[in-house]
């Protein structure tokens, strides 16, 4: 059976392709007033250039912040909150106002969107994985636009995402998304502080070797809350998985989701860059000779060297089941990413939790079925 390979796009046109799904994420930071709450025109650009979209065809998914942002004048609070309770005070009152803004503005478009809120847990264990998975596709499905946030008036300090581009990463991942825009007040990845003269926008990141030796600590690159680390790392996660991410400013949303040169593009299947951990080790003496040609049986060991490795588990068998390893969907991710890698396969992160073991995951004859 011949082995379905995807392969990077030579430049920037990728992105500018009619995709079948997109996850964009919004920072708080790009919907709130100088005041501090929701700035209704900001939100209807927003809205103007995700309807657009839509327009073309492509399927949304809205990962937006600004929940505890909206809530605070409501409170009479003049800052965010320090404290976990009232941030998530904040949230429960700020929530409804946003869902609402949203409501009203999509309404515009006859555009109808839901609400989806998630906790870690939904998107990182296999069981929830599955139902938040089914429901947004459900909702893409009927033609509804998912507005998608943390559950903050629940979410304790330990199981917190922290920021949502890392919540976006891992929707996109969670949707099977083609590409990941992320919106924030800075328009790209520079090569210093973009306040500075002479700092240089990165218009293209193939490999995380070529952001080595940046400073992206100082404010000036911190693009609002969740800061450039937390970017990348949602950029890592969501190009080892398949999905193409530019990263850029959401007063150029238009142009990013129309195609047009803007921001910084990662391209796809960036294995080799790791923000948080750095590389991980083969457990194996090297690569196969070229992507596999035929059954996957005779490299079965040398597949579930990768799985053992990425999970911690050097006891598992191709008999067991990712959930019952505790397999987490991050983990589905790297694993999909280094099999791809190894063997010119895109194996899906759904498909580990899907299948019945590791064996079947790994069996011959999937190839077409990991393309899908």
């Amino acid at each position: 059976m011949q082995t379905v390979v995807r392969t990077p796009e030579p430049d920037a046109r990728e992105v500018a392709r009619a995709r079948t799904r997109t996850v964009v994420k919004v920072g708080s930071s790009s919907l709130t007033s100088a005041a501090g709450g929701l700035d209704a025109e900001r939100l209807d650009a927003l809205v103007d250039a995700l309807a657009a979209a839509r327009g073309r065809g492509e399927r949304l998914v809205l990962v937006s912040s600004g929940a505890i942002a909206a809530g605070l004048a409501p409170l009479g609070l003049t800052a965010r909150p320090a404290d976990l309770a009232h941030q998530q005070a904040a949230a429960s009152v700020g929530q409804g106002l946003l869902i609402a803004r949203y409501t009203a503005s999509f309404a515009r478009y006859g555009i109808r969107v839901g609400q989806v809120l998630l906790t870690n847990d939904d998107v990182t264990r296999d069981g929830q994985f599955g139902n938040a998975r089914r429901t947004l596709d459900a909702l893409l499905a009927m033609g509804v636009l998912p507005v998608v946030n943390e559950n903050d008036t629940v979410a304790t300090d330990e199981i917190r995402f922290g920021d949502n581009d890392r919540l976006a990463g891992l929707v996109a991942g969670l949707v099977r998304a083609d590409r990941l825009v992320l919106l924030s007040d800075v328009d790209g990845v520079y090569d210093a502080d973009p306040r500075l003269p002479g700092s240089r926008r990165i218009a293209e990141v193939r490999s995380g070797a070529e952001l080595d030796g940046l400073d992206l600590s100082s404010p000036g690159s911190g693009l609002g809350t969740g800061g450039m680390a937390s970017k990348l790392a949602a950029a890592r996660s969501a190009t080892e998985a398949g999905i193409t991410v530019l990263l850029t400013s959401a007063s150029q949303a238009s142009e990013a989701l129309a195609g047009r040169p803007c921001g910084t593009l990662f391209h796809a299947r960036d294995t080799g860059w790791d923000v948080a951990e750095g590389p991980l080790e083969e457990p194996f003496d090297g690569p196969l000779d070229g992507p596999l040609d035929g059954p996957l049986d005779g490299s079965l060991d040398r597949l579930m060297g990768i799985v053992r490795d990425v999970t911690g588990r050097p006891e598992i068998t191709p008999d067991t089941q990712f959930h019952d390893i505790g397999g987490t969907s991050l983990q589905a991710m790297r694993i999909c990413a280094r099999l791809r890698t190894l063997t010119g396969i895109p194996f899906a992160p759904q498909d580990v939790f899907e299948s019945p073991s590791l064996r079947e995951f790994l069996a011959p004859g999937t190839e077409i079925r990991h393309a899908a």
